[in-house]
């Protein structure tokens, strides 16, 4: 039995889809990043290739090997909704704005990625990790590719899971055994 501890990446501050965007995180709350980096064992860590997710996973890593930054990590693509609120989306196209957060699954925002995509590329690329390396691995991510792993973990439907609250710098558990993978704790702010 091994652990993944999922990390949401700081704060940017932004109110729009960003997506695969490289913002930079807000990583100030020095008090915040130690009681996480103490919560987190002694194991390698991870993160997706932007910027937001990469910074903090240094600032979290201290004396704890840091593997290279992995793209397959990173947040839904939202195409040319990126950098867009959810109002203007919306103005744009009502119909697949909802169908995008109400009926998960294959709506895609205009060239970006659909929730179905997402989940595929992360799951592919933890399940690569995962069987590269023995014991727990702790990765700094983001929103989404953290929903597709709860969803996993508790074997719901997109819909469901994205009900949950995942901040920035929380921390969600999963145990991963031979028969499946198990939700610890999800959105936990320490």
């Amino acid at each position: 039995m091994r652990r993944l501890w999922l990390v949401r990446h700081g704060p940017t501050g932004a109110r729009v889809l960003c997506g695969w965007s490289d913002l930079p995180a807000d990583l100030s709350d020095a008090a915040a990043l130690n009681r996480l980096a103490l919560a987190l064992p002694a194991a390698p860590v991870v993160s997706s290739d932007l910027r937001r997710a990469r910074a903090t996973a240094d600032a979290l890593a201290e004396d704890r090997p840091r593997l290279p930054p992995e793209p397959g990590l990173r947040e839904m693509h939202f195409g040319a909704w990126e950098m867009r609120t959810h109002a203007e989306c919306e103005r744009e196209d009502p119909a697949l704005a909802r169908a995008l957060w109400e009926t998960p699954g294959t709506p895609a925002p205009p060239g970006g990625e659909s929730w179905d995509a997402l989940s595929a590329r992360v799951h592919a690329t933890f399940d690569r990790l995962l069987a590269a390396r023995a014991g727990d691995l702790i990765a700094v991510c983001h929103f989404g590719p953290i929903l597709a792993c709860l969803q996993r973990a508790r074997r719901v439907d997109a819909r469901t899971v994205m009900a949950q609250r995942i901040e920035p710098l929380s921390l969600s558990v999963l145990r991963i055994e031979e028969g499946g993978w198990t939700e610890e704790a999800a959105g936990l702010r320490l």
